[in-house]
């Protein structure tokens, strides 16, 4: 089994820049790959950004990709989204997953594992 354990959520204003992380435990040796979604009150949950956890490769959604950028640190398993210029439609949950697999990074279904979530809300 794998745990995943979101942090760094909160109130910021428009404009400002936030980190989140994401920290894995238990099978750690299991993860593929890593993704950060996202969930609007009311909204279907959004894929955000991706990285291969071995070969460091990322898939952006490319609405985000200029503001958005994930990194990893196997060291610690643990695996970032920082986040720059927010805006007020950036308010969400922001969940980080888990997959075996590079494959079909953007599609939920291929993650198995999920953390909580951390709240994300953009407000002046």
């Amino acid at each position: 089994q794998l745990q995943l354990a979101e942090s760094g959520g909160g109130l910021v204003q428009p404009g400002d820049s936030l980190t989140l992380s994401c920290v894995a435990s238990g099978r750690t040796s299991s993860i593929g790959a890593m993704g950060w979604f996202r969930q609007a009150p009311g909204k279907e949950r959004e894929f955000v950004v991706a990285i291969s956890w071995r070969g460091g490769s990322t898939y952006d959604k490319d609405s985000m990709k200029e503001r958005f950028a994930i990194s990893r640190d196997n060291a610690k398993s643990t695996v970032y989204l920082r986040m720059n210029s927010l805006k007020p439609e950036d308010t969400a949950v922001y969940f980080c997953a888990a997959a075996v697999a590079w494959s079909r990074p953007h599609a939920a279904a291929s993650y198995a594992y999920w953390g909580q979530g951390t709240q994300v809300t953009v407000s002046s």
